[in-house]
């Protein structure tokens, strides 16, 4: 499907709450666009692929919900914001903004918006910052304490990485840069009417590797098989845990929950034990279970155990939060998972705690000295 096709009224894209956040780090988007540049300098007959989309989408509805692609879809609109800001022809900046939002027609009875939504969290930020005309430049002014999450940091970089390379182009290059992703730049889109074809075709497209990470596959499963109705609550729980720890940690995170659930070393890689070892403990009635029994608490005891924050109104607490500095210093994490099970269920007993974490400090960092733990390859 041509680009122009793809950010016209036949789609109206939206990303569901369980999707993962916006995520393209500065070094992708650069990327992008080296590879844009190199297809100008080459033979202006030859399309560009730009990769696939996976859509819930009826065939003759615009509404398209976005299992696979936004991230390619939230860059693109950023692109084209950057090349409209630029552009100094007026009927070029028009024709920029169009591919951004649907002006609306008002003899056909159809409102001006964005062709992309977003996920609820960042949307409001997006359609400030990105698809409004004129806001750009702020954009790239905010500081990091302004910015709510990850998503919007990467946001704000990745506009100000492209603003930066195009204003250093010709005017004439950047018109050709629009022609190209107007003209012979294409993506391939798979559209399926339901939910459940569509995960299907996510996990294939992924296990042939797309760049996803096991969290963002387990997420969409997980939260995929809760009730319409409860959805967006769980999607923002496993969001909130997934923020407060950070992408890498709460990866980690997901690593000691499959440890636990199995009370051994991994024999096979995350996707494939985590929902035979964990998930296979709740039915899709009571998956929100493993957000709120096992997911958001364990991510609560993560927090404290790394920040040394450990509060209960109790003596022992300040010998507890010693314990946790000293066992972050260790250079692996094998000690992790026991005290995350400690923490969840011992968490009003200061006492006990005390003393497990005394003998667990003994016993990895005796590891650590005899070079014994596990190795990293083992999760």
């Amino acid at each position: 499907m041509p680009l122009w096709k793809i950010f016209s009224v036949e789609y109206h894209f939206k990303v569901p709450h369980y999707q993962r956040p916006y995520a393209w780090e500065t070094s992708q988007a650069a990327d992008l666009l080296s590879d844009l540049s190199d297809a100008l300098d080459r033979d202006s007959a030859e399309p560009y692929f730009l990769g696939s989309l996976v859509l819930i989408k009826q065939p003759e509805a615009p509404e398209s919900q976005v299992v696979d692609g936004q991230q390619r879809l939230t860059t693109l609109t950023i692109l084209f914001a950057v090349l409209a800001e630029l552009a100094a022809d007026g009927a070029v900046r028009d024709q920029f903004r169009k591919l951004i939002s649907e002006p609306g027609q008002i003899l056909l009875g159809s409102e001006a918006k964005p062709r992309l939504e977003v996920r609820p969290r960042d949307r409001d930020f997006f359609r400030k910052y990105v698809q409004t005309d004129g806001n750009l430049a702020a954009l790239l002014g905010l500081p990091d304490g302004v910015l709510a999450n990850d998503s919007q940091v990467a946001v704000r970089d990745n506009a100000k990485l492209l603003h930066d390379s195009l204003r250093k182009w010709d005017p004439d290059r950047r018109l050709y840069l629009g022609q190209l992703l107007a003209q012979r730049t294409y993506l391939v889109v798979v559209s399926t009417p339901d939910l459940a074809s569509a995960h299907r075709i996510f996990s294939v497209m992924n296990a042939r590797g797309l760049d996803l990470s096991p969290a963002d596959v387990l997420k969409s499963d997980v939260i995929g098989q809760i009730r319409d109705n409860w959805r967006e609550d769980y999607a923002r729980k496993w969001e909130d845990a997934e923020e407060d720890l950070g992408r890498a940690e709460f990866a980690n995170l997901l690593l000691d929950i499959r440890m636990l659930a199995s009370k051994r070393r991994a024999r096979e890689e995350l996707l494939k034990e985590f929902p035979r070892q964990v998930l296979s403990r709740f039915s899709p009635a009571q998956m929100h279970s493993f957000v709120d029994d096992e997911l958001v608490p364990l991510a609560s005891a993560y927090c404290e155990i790394r920040d040394a924050a450990y509060a209960l109104q109790d003596p022992e607490s300040a010998g507890i939060n010693a314990w946790f500095r000293r066992l972050v210093q260790l250079d692996n994490g094998d000690w992790r998972a026991p005290a995350l099970w400690a923490l969840r269920y011992h968490h009003n007993d200061p006492k006990f705690l005390h003393q497990f974490f005394e003998r667990l400090e003994r016993l990895a960092a005796s590891m650590f000295i005899r070079r014994v733990y596990t190795s990293p390859n083992a999760t």
